[in-house]
């Protein structure tokens, strides 16, 4: 029912309402304005308006307007402002309806409401920020932001102004809305060093009443470009150091300056390719701040300024550059030391050097100029060398010999030469020469004693050592190595060394035989010591042999005689008084004084208050005249004992009878001494003693008159005959047997006739000639051909020389005519020739060289044949002896050896032995073997190696580690002791072999010393994939 009521009113009422009845106001009216009087304008009345009820609807959030129902007008009650009703709409418009009730009455109402200038422009941001490139060229348009003025139409935005600039200026534009758009325009080129920032003031005007402005400032700054290069303040600079500077000490800082900015202002600074690699190593030059520093040695020796061309570089996309030049002179001080150059120099020179001769050549020098490079040079120690100083070269002396050099007393010399120069304060420096003095055999050897007695107890074993006899010889080696000889003499026709002999290596002093001292009491001799050098030296010492006595030979009682055994009795008569000399003992020992003394006691005696025994002399004699209670037959036994220790002694028994006749006591008495002078054991020596003296003297006359009717006459000039040797001591030999006086001789040949030789039992020595001369054997030639005689001279040395004349030889035969004219012959096959001298006489000369170790003697058979029918001959064999010659030189079996040693040995162990082989004999084929020094990492192989000098053992001195030491390399030579000593040497490679005695040693992945190692790895981890640990 209310709804079609309210549709039947509106549609009463909508005629009215269609009609609009407008107004207009400008805005920001104040409060209470009047717009219009509505009641008059709509023809209501005012008296009716009170009871109506009055409603203004406005279509608006807020109530700008009302009605005054008194008045019927429509006032403002609020400020209305038409940007902010209308904004961005030209016309503005505010709507409303006045409705009456009672009647309903609608009236439509539209206000207009016009602009005033009442807003300023304003931007929307009042500063402008513009990054410009000073490389911008004029013309360039940058866009400015628009100002805003929310009024309109002659009170918005007219035009912009722009604040006065020589580089810029605005251009408006309108847009197709009516919209003005400002560009900012580069009216000039822009220069950043001169202006980096233009600050420049936009305005915007407005067309209304008063006039309204608005401004934003616009910010220009000018971005740099690298448009300048970098700048120094001189070109050239000057410095001076003093030479040594201390590394880091600051030569000058270099500040070249860039007007850019920013990486085009930054500069790095470097040498250019001008500056010498030397100064560069002298000169550290810091490319960020220009500080050139002293990095290495500034010497003034080496160069006397420093050239640094340096360049200053910005760090623009394109850089700048500029380049300086640093001169460095440097000023000298007196900071090298002179220096000593040892341009030739003899580190070994033989001991007996002549003095004056030159050993070293030695150049002094000093890198500083001035006093600071005036040098002396000096010897401050006292020393026999002086320096002579050359004449034509100052800064040259010559070290020379001024005094002997004795390497016994000094082996080496430290020759310290000291160099000093003029500077203040003065430098110096030294250089030592070490001079070694090689041996020369100048000392002969030395016994401690020019006298040695020695006592030798008798009943000595053979090869008892008597004593050590050794010499000293402060030479080296080969000089210092000594052989013991006993020189020859003879005693009772018997050799010294048949009954001595001495080690030749050590001197050691040998009994041969057993010395009795009851034969031979003492021996006086010589025992000389040589050395190896050439030429050998020796000395000799006297050595007296004192046999010292044993008590080994017991009394021997020579009276009274008896047999073996037998007892001695003896008659006496009844009356003999007391005192009275019944017999006397006599002993002797053939022992020593000491030993021989003897003292006579009774052992047994029948009644001792009847004879007495004196101790001393062995006499008894009655102590008392017999009587008749004496028993007739007296028993005394006798015992003779020495003085030795333990003591010997010896007994007789003596049987006394007493008679009571004087005639017959008389008549027995007198015929006991006659035999006991016969028949006792002292005559029966005496007869034998003097009956070999006659033998042997009968014997040696008939020899002598033997030997005087064999010799030839002295006008045939015969030579001595075969089969007897003739020495310079007069020695013969017949028969095989020997027949002198020379032992000497006999120690040295023997002659075995049977076989025609001539055989030396030892080394002659040097300088000694014997002459082995033939003479006819008893039998063998005919009637009709004598023999052939010769002298032979043997023994002969091997490089005997070519035609030298050996042995004479004559033939001779009896017979007359063909028969007796004979000729000789040797084999074809030898190396000697004859050679007819005279009538029947040739000589053996030596035709081809001889070899001692090839054929060490000759048999040589001469044939002597005649010229008879039928021929006759004979032959005669001589035996030559080659003496050896030192021609060897001494033999490795190998050129190379190659020893293998197992790493870790012993010290001391046997690595192999080297021995060489001599075919020469005695000293020439006794060979002593040396190292030949060489040096590995500063070390002689003397310090790691030793080898026997005897029989050539090699042996380690140290435990070698094959991980340090792998293989040796040197050299071992042996020398014989010949006179002049011959050598070889060979080549040892030592090689270590390496045994398994180092553990494996993990180094990756590495840990502590028994530690895990732990590590991470992706669970999705291929497979076969490599995992290495960090």
């Amino acid at each position: 029912m209310d709804f079609w009521t309210t549709v039947f009113v509106l549609c009463a009422i909508w005629p009215s309402a269609l009609s609009v009845t407008r107004y207009s106001i400008a805005e920001e009216m104040e409060r209470g304005s009047v717009v219009a009087n509505l009641a008059a304008d709509l023809g209501l009345e005012l008296g009716g308006l009170a009871q109506r009820e009055v409603k203004l609807d406005i279509f608006h959030n807020k109530k700008y307007l009302d009605f005054n129902k008194k008045t019927g007008e429509l006032y403002i009650v609020e400020k209305m402002d038409r940007e902010y009703l209308c904004p961005k709409i030209t016309s503005c418009f505010l709507k409303l309806d006045v409705i009456l009730e009672s009647p309903l009455r609608i009236f439509n109402i539209e206000l207009g409401i016009t602009d005033i200038n009442d807003n300023a422009p304003h931007f929307r941001r009042d500063r402008v920020e513009l990054d410009v490139s000073e490389s911008a060229t004029p013309g360039e348009r940058f866009s400015l932001p628009n100002a805003v003025d929310p009024d309109v139409g002659i009170n918005t935005i007219k035009t912009y102004k722009l604040s006065v600039s020589e580089h810029f200026t605005i251009e408006i534009q309108t847009g197709s809305d009516g919209t003005q758009y400002v560009d900012l325009v580069l009216a000039k080129s822009l220069d950043r060093e001169e202006k980096a920032v233009h600050n420049l003031i936009l305005t915007a005007v407005d067309g209304g009443v008063p006039v309204r402005s608005g401004t934003a400032n616009i910010i220009v700054r000018v971005q740099d470009t690298n448009d300048n290069p970098p700048r120094f303040d001189r070109q050239t600079y000057t410095i001076n150091m003093t030479e040594n500077s201390p590394i880091g000490t600051l030569v000058m800082k270099l500040n070249a300056t860039d007007r850019d900015e920013g990486l085009n202002s930054e500069i790095v600074y470097s040498f250019t390719l001008y500056t010498s690699e030397k100064t560069q190593d002298v000169f550290a030059l810091d490319p960020n701040t220009g500080e050139i520093t002293v990095k290495g040695t500034i010497d003034y020796e080496d160069m006397k300024f420093y050239e640094m061309h340096i360049e200053a570089r910005d760090k623009g996309e394109h850089p700048l550059l500029r380049q300086c030049k640093v001169v460095v002179h440097v000023t000298d001080m007196n900071d090298n030391y002179p220096e000593i150059t040892i341009q030739s120099v003899k580190n070994t020179v033989d001991e007996n050097i002549p003095i004056g001769s030159v050993i070293a050549l030695v150049g002094i020098s000093d890198r500083d100029t001035g006093d600071n490079g005036k040098v002396s040079l000096s010897i401050n120690q006292n020393l026999p060398f002086i320096l002579n100083k050359s004449s034509d070269r100052p800064m040259h002396y010559k070290l020379i010999v001024s005094a002997p050099l004795d390497r016994e007393t000094v082996p080496e010399y430290d020759i310290m030469l000291t160099v000093t120069d003029a500077g203040t304060p003065p430098l110096s420096d030294n250089e030592t020469i070490t001079l070694h003095l090689l041996d020369v055999n100048d000392n002969v050897p030395q016994f401690p004693q020019s006298f040695y007695t020695i006592r030798v107890m008798e009943n000595n074993a053979p090869g008892a050592l008597l004593s050590s006899l050794t010499a000293f010889d402060p030479d080296l080696h080969e000089n210092q190595y000594l052989v013991y000889f006993i020189l020859e003499k003879e005693i009772a026709n018997t050799s010294m060394s048949m009954l001595f002999s001495i080690n030749p290596e050590n001197g050691n002093l040998y009994a041969l035989k057993t010395f009795d001292y009851e034969i031979e009491k003492e021996f006086l001799f010589h025992i000389e010591a040589r050395d190896s050098g050439s030429p050998p030296l020796s000395s000799n010492v006297t050595v007296h042999i004192i046999i010292v006595d044993q008590n080994d030979n017991a009394p021997v009682i020579v009276s009274p005689w008896r047999a073996h055994g037998s007892v001695v009795e003896e008659k006496i008569p009844r009356s003999t008084d007391k005192g009275s000399l019944v017999a006397k003992v006599i002993a002797l020992d053939t022992d020593s004084v000491h030993n021989s003394r003897i003292t006579y006691q009774f052992l047994q005696v029948t009644d001792a208050t009847l004879f007495s025994l004196d101790q001393y002399n062995g006499e008894i004699r009655t102590m008392r005249m017999f009587s008749y209670r004496d028993p007739r037959h007296q028993h005394l036994v006798v015992v003779a004992k020495d003085n030795g220790e333990p003591a010997l002694s010896a007994t007789v028994t003596i049987k006394l009878s007493t008679v009571e006749t004087a005639v017959k006591a008389y008549s027995d008495m007198t015929e006991v001494p006659l035999e006991y002078d016969i028949f006792s054991d002292l005559n029966l020596y005496l007869v034998i003693g003097l009956g070999s003296v006659s033998f042997l003297l009968l014997i040696t006359i008939l020899v002598t008159i033997v030997l005087k009717c064999q010799k030839p006459k002295p006008s045939k000039a015969a030579p001595p005959c075969r089969n007897s040797v003739i020495s310079e001591r007069n020695s013969t030999i017949a028969d095989s047997t020997l027949v002198s006086n020379d032992a000497y001789w006999y120690s040295l040949f023997l002659a075995e006739t049977r076989k025609g030789k001539l055989v030396v039992r030892q080394p002659v020595p040097k300088g000694s000639r014997y002459i082995v001369s033939s003479i006819p054997r008893g039998t063998g030639l005919t009637d009709t051909s004598d023999s052939a005689a010769s002298t032979l001279q043997s023994p002969v040395n091997e490089n005997i020389k070519l035609d030298t004349v050996i042995a004479v030889v004559s033939v001779s035969d009896k017979d007359s005519g063909d028969n007796g004219v004979v000729d000789l012959h040797i084999p074809d096959n030898m190396p000697f020739k004859l050679r007819e001298s005279s009538d029947n006489y040739y000589e053996l000369v030596v035709s081809e060289p001889l070899d001692r170790e090839k054929v060490p003697e000759y048999d040589i058979t001469f044939t002597v044949t005649d010229r008879g029918s039928p021929p006759l001959s004979d032959n005669e064999t001589m035996t030559l002896e080659l003496l050896d010659v030192n021609d060897n030189v001494p033999q490795f079996p190998q050129s190379f050896y190659t020893i293998r040693v197992m790493e870790n040995n012993q010290p001391g162990a046997l690595l192999s032995s080297l021995t060489a082989f001599d075919p020469d004999l005695h000293e020439n084929q006794y060979l002593v073997y040396f190292i030949l020094e060489k040096e590995i990492a500063n070390t002689s192989m003397s310090m790691l190696f030793s080898i026997n000098p005897e029989n050539g053992n090699l042996y380690a001195l140290k435990t070698f580690d094959y991980e340090i030491e792998k293989e040796f390399l040197f050299h071992i030579e042996a020398r014989d002791s010949g006179s002049p000593p011959l050598s070889s040497n060979v080549t040892v490679h030592i090689i270590i072999v390496d045994q398994n005695d180092n553990a494996p040693v993990i180094v990756s992945p590495w840990r502590a010393h028994g530690s895990v190692v732990e590590e991470k790895i992706p669970r999705s981890t291929d497979k076969g994939s490599l995992w290495l640990p960090r």
